[in-house]
């Protein structure tokens, strides 16, 4: 795929033996996807928030909706779904870049994004969260959303230099009906976000032929 399109790309696939990973496992800013657990968090302790500001945050990605969220929780929430999920990190809490959320800057591998989506299915309270997935904006089911059953969640952003990086981590079904859990990074050698989601796309129908083969989800 980097050889098509230049820059890089990092996938991975978890389940209940841990994450497996091709390409760059870096730890890159995880942007929307982190609204997951802070929609799950939300859904535990604050279900009336979550039911206002959970459908806008996760399938339009609505940044003041997630806001909405994060203010009804606190980081130790957040990091206990991190935890629950199996997920070795902690949101982020620090202000790194004024424009941007301080949520959206916690550092996530592609290898944890599809941990966190492996044991989706075991964390209490992600049902509300999981339904949602399943039914993003069209303009964000790039990616793993054109492959079958898709509940996903995608983030995108400027890195430093400028140039978008395009996060994702999914559920999708294999022909057996199977959850296989997968988690993406793709940066696009040109910077711009139309090229990221062609990359994304690209990656998921190579994927595609493989489901069958993949170890399916921890939950």
């Amino acid at each position: 795929m980097a050889q098509t399109f230049g820059g890089s790309v990092g996938v991975a696939v978890a389940g209940a033996g841990g994450a497996l990973a091709g390409g760059d496992d870096g730890a890159y800013p995880a942007w929307s996807t982190i609204k997951v657990p802070i929609a799950i968090a939300a859904s535990r302790l604050a279900p009336v928030e979550a039911e206002v500001f959970g459908p806008a945050a996760i399938q339009a990605s609505d940044n003041v909706a997630a806001e909405s969220l994060w203010l009804a929780v606190t980081p130790g929430d957040v990091n206990q779904v991190l935890a629950d999920a199996g997920v070795g990190t902690t949101v982020n809490t620090e202000k790194i870049r004024p424009e941007y959320s301080v949520f959206g800057q916690t550092l996530l591998t592609a290898s944890q994004e599809a941990t966190l989506a492996s044991h989706l299915g075991c964390v209490a309270g992600a049902g509300p969260t999981l339904s949602l997935m399943g039914s993003v904006n069209s303009d964000q089911a790039y990616g793993f959303g054109q492959l079958p059953g898709a509940r996903l969640k995608g983030g995108w952003g400027p890195s430093t230099s400028g140039g978008y990086q395009v996060r994702q981590l999914a559920l999708v079904s294999n022909n057996r009906g199977e959850d296989v859990a997968l988690g993406l990074t793709v940066i696009p050698a040109s910077g711009d976000y139309a090229t990221g989601q062609a990359m994304a796309t690209a990656v998921a129908e190579g994927l595609r032929p493989l489901l069958d083969d993949l170890p399916t989800a921890a939950c």
